[in-house]
């Protein structure tokens, strides 16, 4: 980590805590991030305000350590993608534990990674647009050691590029993007468009050539055996752009795919990729590892398939109140979709935190049957006690859509004590 670096995490911990924060305990005002973090309060009694979200310690170290090992075990280099927390503090221990870079997708993710000195940046996009190009040249010119590749999916998207950089001091790495399918997101359909997308590239001086990638995750009607039929078309491409002299004069080639949904396959298929002209990065580009989730990514990880490789843990927990109890079987807390991810899954009821006795329950017979601006509905069966003023927590569903609701994200031990915190920027 570069000095730059360490100054810039450094500003984040001395940045004083306010009403901006949701969550921190309102005597903590004017405090920094660091003075609050030395105290070592307790989520529960230490004046945290409900809704709070709380991020694992344990849990967390627990999950980088494992795609840290699952990457290395594989000959997989790995550049998880950032948009899932946008938070450089995760960036950094992602890096610390053995990532090649960080994956992002729109310059705005850039611009906050730069910030604090990422070196190596993948963009998992087609780059046209001008201002952000003119500010990538800059960054490359003033930097010799920053990395930084960028899709191409079209000659359209090519020339723009090319016009945008002209006079750049150093060429633009660019991956040709093949499409997962028809009806799929971005990419080039055909490997007869690649291969005019790869003359386009070539016909520059702008941009340069460093490989193939795409996105596995939008294969139609995705299962292992059409996942692991896309993935060797990508690795395939790579061998005939190899065998067609289009990567004579790199020192590596580039190929890249994997989502949280189907990594494994990507290292299956990727340990078959025969030897090239040149050593390939082989990039996996995975980023809900890092807090997982109890819904959607606990049912599609590739940790499913492959127990013996370990598991991941949720990490996440978002803390509700309960405020009211109009009847039997309803009640209401204080979180609703300002707080918690509902894209995907609803929050579920995991746990309950007695007001009167700050014992922890599991949640029987509550559950989350919808969610208002600031309220979660709970239906609650016969038998289970809940009052007014108890803290229920709540397991949450989509990682992406977890972070973005919180700009200063408590880390907390097991016991409850909070030893860190996590700034986001989205």
């Amino acid at each position: 980590m570069s000095v730059e670096s360490v100054e810039a995490l450094a500003r984040l911990a001395a940045e004083r805590v306010d009403h901006r924060f949701k969550g921190l305990p309102p005597d903590a005002d004017g405090l920094s991030v660091a003075e609050l973090a030395a105290q070592g309060r307790n989520l529960f009694t230490g004046g945290f305000t409900t809704p709070v979200l709380a991020l694992s310690a344990e849990r967390l170290e627990h999950n980088l350590a494992l795609m840290e090992t699952y990457a290395a075990r594989h000959g997989l280099a790995f550049a998880p993608h950032g948009k899932t927390s946008m938070a450089p503090q995760l960036f950094w221990r992602q890096i610390e534990r053995g990532a090649w870079g960080i994956t992002l997708a729109v310059p705005h993710q850039m611009r906050v990674a730069r910030a604090f000195g990422i070196e190596r940046i993948f963009l998992g996009n087609q780059l046209v647009d001008p201002a952000a190009l003119r500010w990538v040249a800059a960054e490359l010119a003033a930097e010799p050691s920053f990395r930084f590749v960028c899709y191409v999916d079209s000659v359209r998207g090519v020339e723009l590029m090319d016009a945008a950089l002209r006079g750049s001091a150093r060429p633009v790495d660019v991956v040709v993007e093949l499409g997962a399918g028809e009806g799929a997101r971005t990419g080039v359909r055909t490997e007869v468009e690649c291969a005019a997308v790869a003359d386009a590239v070539a016909a520059t001086g702008t941009l340069r050539l460093v490989g193939v990638a795409g996105y596995e995750g939008e294969v139609p009607r995705a299962d292992p055996e059409r996942v692991g039929a896309w993935l060797r078309r990508l690795t395939a491409l790579a061998v005939d752009f190899d065998k067609a002299g289009r990567f004579a004069g790199l020192d590596e080639v580039v190929v890249s795919a994997g989502g949280s949904a189907w990594f494994d396959t990507v290292a299956e298929v990727f340990a078959e990729l025969p030897e090239l002209s040149v050593p390939v990065l082989k990039l996996l580009r995975s980023g809900a590892y890092v807090s997982h989730d109890a819904g959607h990514y606990r049912r599609i990880t590739p940790f499913n398939r492959v127990p013996e490789e370990g598991a991941l843990e949720p990490a996440f927990r978002l803390w509700a109140q309960v405020v009211s109890r109009p009847s039997p079987d309803q009640a209401f807390a204080n979180a609703g979709k300002r707080d918690a991810a509902y894209d995907l899954d609803l929050p579920a009821a995991e746990v309950v935190r007695d007001a009167a006795t700050g014992t922890v329950r599991d949640a029987a017979g509550l559950t989350v049957t919808g969610l208002s601006d600031q309220h979660a509905w709970l239906r609650t069966e016969a038998g289970a006690a809940l009052e007014v003023g108890d803290w229920v927590g709540l397991g949450l569903s989509h990682p992406c859509t977890s972070f973005d609701k919180w700009k200063l994200i408590p880390v907390v031990e097991a016991d409850g004590t909070v030893v860190d915190y996590v700034r986001t920027f989205f």
